[in-house]
């Protein structure tokens, strides 16, 4: 099973989105998503280096907060990265 954080746009350059979350950022390719292109701010899941679709922005935040209490639980355990 994969798990995907939501990313939140920050810069379009072309076919291309500069995406950042949990402190993390990357490019990825906007081609599959071309009839419908997502703007600077949206959230989008991204696979395999391509933008799949845009998310609500209410949803990536929920995403984002139960990475968060996943992480707090590793370190607890003292097996966090």
């Amino acid at each position: 099973m994969c798990l995907t954080v939501p990313m939140r746009i920050e810069e379009i350059d072309g076919p291309r989105a500069r995406c950042a979350a949990l402190g993390h950022e990357r490019w990825a390719e906007l081609m599959l998503v071309a009839d419908d292109p997502p703007k600077v701010g949206d959230y989008v899941v991204i696979h395999l280096g391509f933008v799949q679709r845009t998310v609500p922005e209410a949803e990536a935040r929920e995403s984002h907060a139960l990475f968060g209490e996943i992480a707090e639980a590793l370190a607890r355990e003292g097996r966090g990265g």
